[in-house]
């Protein structure tokens, strides 16, 4: 039987290291450098992501959200991550875990970003290792799901050297930049994660091409 507690209402203090960098809840302390990253990025990241809406990048909107995952705890569906740089703390990017489900499908999906500043310097895939490891170690789930669009190679990259395998292909994902976009369907699962993850400290991680957004 399954060691997972589906009644606790609060999540322990978390904190992930993976190479280069460091990832933990965002807080809402965090949402001025979260707004202003997003800000300097905005050209980077929206070829990619759905319409940013102003709610999105308000201040206290951003402070909300954090705050209703810190107080759903366990119980929230979704966990977002704040990257930093192991060096100087600095933040770099996000990636958030969310359509979490336990019960009989113990699954969730995953995206990430990285800010413009920042790519080309392996933390896409330290940071997607990182919570891979969290999500099956420490979560109990047993598949993570991510979609990205085919022109998104850099994304598609990342996802594959994390172990992610390409299952499928979706006509009118989502729409983004004023048009549906088709968009690729990736998953992970914890038998996978077993064997990547050794594969992964045997090699270590590497400095690749591969910084965009899921």
């Amino acid at each position: 039987m399954l060691g997972i507690d589906f009644g606790r209402a609060e999540r322990p203090s978390i904190r992930l290291d993976e190479g280069p960098v460091w990832l933990r809840p965002g807080e809402p302390r965090d949402a001025s450098a979260w707004i202003d990253l997003r800000e300097r990025s905005r050209k980077h990241l929206t070829k990619w992501e759905p319409d940013w809406r102003a709610e999105d990048v308000a201040v206290d909107a951003v402070k909300s959200r954090l705050r209703a995952q810190s107080r759903l705890g366990r119980n929230a569906p979704f966990l977002s991550f704040f990257v930093f740089r192991k060096a100087d703390d600095a933040l770099v990017g996000g990636l958030t875990v969310s359509a979490i489900r336990y019960h009989a499908s113990l699954s969730a999906q995953l995206g990430y970003w990285i800010g413009a500043e920042h790519v080309r310097r392996g933390y896409a895939r330290a940071s997607v290792a990182a919570v891979v490891r969290h999500a099956f170690t420490c979560m109990g789930l047993n598949r993570l799901e991510a979609a990205c669009q085919p022109a998104n190679v850099a994304s598609r990259r990342v996802l594959s050297g994390a172990g992610f395998r390409q299952e499928g292909y979706a006509r009118d994902y989502l729409f983004i930049n004023g048009a549906w976009r088709d968009h690729c369907l990736y998953a992970i699962t914890a038998s996978d994660a077993s064997r990547w993850q050794r594969a992964w400290q045997d090699r270590g991680p590497t400095v690749a091409n591969d910084e965009a957004t899921v």
